[in-house]
């Protein structure tokens, strides 16, 4: 298995040398509020963000390793010094690595969605991994979420509809700045539906998203 790597204001070091839980701060110190992509792929999004808004800082995950030195590399360029990238994968790191109420926004756009049933326990959002997503987002914060995978965008639909600390919209037009992936622009061209999918989470709210509740397993942070 590949080291999980972090690449952050041009250098790049292994998640192991940061302490644990990830603090903002050792990633990229001071600025405002976080924004964070689960699956940024090229980095089409998360990069254009990233140079609108140097005030911001902005955290990416992405598993492909392929993707994740495209979008260091390009990040590296542009000179980017808000923008953090880490290479590994999402449950595991919002599991044991990443602390909870980062950030202003998530957004997870076209994840795999797992078609066989025999996989679908690896999807991003099921009723015991939605809480890992939502937990990144700060009360007041929004999730945005896109799948061209209608049955899995049913389904998203659906568990974040259901929770209890969730404020849910379904956005029937395009993002109001246009595609925000390579697949997005690609899939509006050729005319195909998407579920777009908007989750803010309530100031003040805690709770489990009540169908995934009895698999989910809470251990103080110092064992």
């Amino acid at each position: 298995m590949q080291p999980t790597r972090v690449w952050s204001r041009g250098a790049e070091r292994d998640l192991s040398e940061f302490g644990w839980p990830l603090a903002p701060d050792e990633l990229i110190p001071g600025g405002e509020a976080w924004e964070i992509e689960i699956g940024f792929g090229k980095g089409r999004y998360l990069l254009r963000r990233a140079a609108e808004a140097p005030s911001r800082r902005f955290l990416g995950l992405e598993i492909a390793s392929q993707y994740y030195r495209l979008a260091r590399d390009r990040a590296a360029r542009k000179g980017l010094g808000n923008l953090a990238l880490i290479r590994g994968e999402a449950a595991y790191l919002m599991t044991a690595a990443l602390d909870r109420g980062w950030a202003d926004a998530v957004h997870v756009y076209f994840p795999d969605p797992w078609p066989k049933d025999r996989h679908h326990k690896r999807r991003l959002f099921d009723p015991e991994t939605v809480d890992l997503v939502l937990g990144l987002v700060r009360p007041g914060g929004k999730l945005f979420f896109a799948s061209d995978f209608l049955e899995y965008g049913a389904l998203v639909q659906e568990l974040l509809a259901a929770h209890p600390a969730v404020d849910l919209e379904v956005v029937d037009e395009l993002w109001p700045d246009g595609a925000r992936t390579n697949y997005e622009a690609k899939f509006v061209a050729e005319g195909r539906p998407i579920v777009r999918l908007v989750a803010r989470r309530r100031d003040g709210e805690g709770l489990l998203h009540p169908a995934g509740r009895a698999g989910v397993l809470v251990a103080p942070r110092s064992l």
